[in-house]
């Protein structure tokens, strides 16, 4: 097939630092490259692929220090595709609705990823006038609030088996790992660490809307001797810090969509313990590969724990559930299935 892949332009395909969207898009593009697909990339100029890149602005957008019109990027960006899109069989979106009327006018095979919430006010409304996009989700919970979409099917997240290697977790550290935010709640993660008296290590990145957040909320809890504060990490540090951690605390307090870290701690055989919210008990086995709570004294029943748990079958788990091949198997379906969708309401409007 002749597969075009349109990610968002914050982060560089695959992105330098953090960025889980993108970092999903570049494995979802690499796997299907190799299996023979003709793909194009609509990304940064400073994306690493195999595929045909389409340079759109010169760097991922969050690399600038000034101010940039990323809105008007991605506009760019919607209309190198549309000029393109006769060369495709399918187009793959993953930059939410942006592209809803254009798609609609065009002739042309696609599909969208949802990777973010969708309980934004206003969401429900949009859909509910797009319900003929077609649009896959990342868990079943993400979809909840949005029942009117024209849900084909949900694919979770997956990685290659060769990404990460089995760590011991002889760090004797719990980890914290992502973005330093409200919904995140690195406070919880601290708070879990001082009562168990465990070494806790936050590898985050700062958004600059999240700053004052953290000046105000989160820096005056790092001056404590088990909190050691590493900042923001790239993909080659992941498989050392993940694989020496104890565990990764994932303390939620928003209905995530997915959260990828926690299958790259599964991916190092490192159990996870996160509190009950969005797609958390889809992703996490209890009792298998960690442990899902609901408040900060369960989670210290759960680092109590996790000598319970078998870093082989945390490692096993992920194997079979989150395999990248499993992934890219399940999009391959679905862009047959969108390609018909798209031959049938062709041969709709003839008849009409």
């Amino acid at each position: 097939m002749k597969i075009a892949q349109v990610p968002p332009l914050i982060e560089s395909v695959p992105p330098k630092g953090y960025g889980g969207t993108e970092r999903v898009v570049s494995l979802l593009t690499e796997e299907l490259v190799k299996r023979g697909h003709e793909v194009t990339l609509f990304a940064s100029a400073d994306s690493v692929t195999d595929a045909r890149l389409v340079p759109i602005c010169p760097k991922g957008l969050r690399q600038y220090n000034e101010n940039v019109a990323g809105l008007a990027y991605h506009y760019i960006q919607l209309e190198a595709v549309k000029r393109k899109s006769p060369e495709f069989d399918v187009i793959h979106f993953h930059n939410d609705y942006i592209h809803f009327p254009v798609s609609r006018l065009m002739n042309y095979a696609h599909v969208t990823t949802l990777h973010g919430r969708l309980d934004t006010p206003g969401l429900n409304s949009l859909y509910k006038q797009f319900s003929d996009m077609p649009v896959v989700s990342i868990s079943d919970s993400q979809r909840l609030p949005l029942p009117h979409a024209f849900w084909i099917s949900t694919i979770y997240h997956g990685l290659p088996l060769d990404m990460y290697k089995p760590g011991k977790g002889e760090g004797g550290y719990l980890a914290f790992l992502g973005r330093i935010s409200p919904e995140k709640r690195p406070d919880r993660a601290i708070e879990i660490a001082r009562k168990t008296g465990v070494p806790l290590k936050i590898a985050a990145k700062i958004d600059a809307a999240d700053k004052k957040y953290f000046e105000e909320n989160i820096r005056g809890l790092l001056d404590h001797p088990l909190i050691e504060f590493v900042g923001e990490i790239g993909e080659e540090d992941k498989e050392e810090f993940l694989g020496n951690a104890s565990a990764l605390l994932f303390p939620i307090d928003w209905p995530e969509p997915f959260g990828l870290v926690m299958i790259e701690a599964m991916a190092c055989g490192t159990p996870v313990i996160a509190f009950n919210a969005g797609s958390v008990p889809e992703v996490i086995d209890e009792g298998i590969t960690g442990y899902v709570v609901s408040s900060i004294d369960e989670a210290l029943d759960a680092v109590i724990n996790l000598p319970l748990l078998s870093r082989k079958e945390v490692r096993r788990r992920f194997e079979e559930r989150f395999d990248v091949r499993m992934m890219v198997d399940h999009y391959e379906n679905i862009y047959s299935r969108v390609i018909e969708i798209k031959k049938h309401r062709t041969h709709s409007i003839n008849l009409s």
